[in-house]
C-alpha cells in the first residue's frame, strides 16, 4: 500500500505532463471548445422580443444564414466585442440576431441604445433555458446557423478582428451567407 503512496506523485506528473502535450500539440486551438451541437439542429425556441410585442422564434431563422450572438448588459467581454459586432452588421451585411442572456430588459435596451444596435431581432432569454439548449457556456458566445438551421460554428469569448476575418468571414462565405457578395473582406 505504501508504495501506490509513494507511484501517486509520479501517476499525476505523467497525466498532467500527457495533458499538457495535447494541449500544446501543432494544429490544436486552444480557443476552440468543443460543443455537441455542431452540424445539429438548433433547438426550437420562441423568445419574447427585446423591444415590442413579438417574439424571436427559431423558425423564423431557417432559410438563411445567421449570426446567433449570445450577450449581457452586465457582461464585460461582450461590451468589448460590441464594436466588431456593428462593423459586422454595419459594413459587412451580416443578420445577428441577439439573445440577452439573464439580462434585465431595460439594461440589455440601454446598452443597445448607448452602443448602437447590431442585432436584426434580439429576444430576451431571462431564465437562461434557451442558451442551455445551445450548450452556451458562458456569455459572449456567437454561432453560425446554415440555411437549414444547422449550427456550423461555435465561437466562445469576444469575436476578434482576426477570428472574423481568419476563420467567421469565410465560413459564411463558404455557406452562401450575405456577405458572399461583398467578397467576404475582413472588418
Amino acid at each position: 500500500m505504501k508504495r501506490w503512496l509513494a507511484l501517486l506523485p509520479l501517476a499525476a506528473f505523467c497525466g498532467l505532463a500527457l495533458y499538457f502535450a495535447l494541449s500544446l500539440r501543432p494544429g490544436h486551438d486552444p480557443e476552440v471548445l468543443p460543443s455537441a451541437m455542431i452540424d445539429k439542429p438548433m433547438p426550437d425556441f420562441a423568445l419574447p422580443a427585446l423591444e415590442g410585442e413579438g417574439t424571436l422564434a427559431s423558425a423564423g431563422l431557417r432559410g438563411r444564414v445567421t449570426v446567433v450572438n449570445f450577450f449581457a448588459s452586465w457582461c464585460v467581454p461582450c461590451r468589448v466585442e460590441h464594436p466588431m459586432l456593428m462593423t459586422l452588421a454595419r459594413e459587412k451585411g451580416v443578420a445577428i440576431i441577439g439573445i440577452a442572456y439573464k439580462d434585465a430588459p431595460a439594461a440589455a435596451r440601454k446598452l443597445l441604445a448607448d452602443a448602437g444596435d447590431p442585432y436584426a431581432a434580439t429576444g430576451q432569454d431571462r431564465e437562461g433555458r434557451v442558451a442551455i439548449d445551445f450548450g452556451v457556456y458562458g456569455v459572449p458566445e456567437t454561432y453560425v446557423i446554415d440555411r437549414a438551421g444547422r449550427i456550423r460554428r461555435r465561437y466562445v469569448g469576444p469575436l476578434t478582428p482576426e477570428t472574423v476575418a481568419r476563420d467567421l468571414l469565410p465560413l459564411l462565405h463558404q455557406l452562401g451567407g450575405p456577405e458572399a457578395a461583398s467578397g467576404g473582406a475582413a472588418p
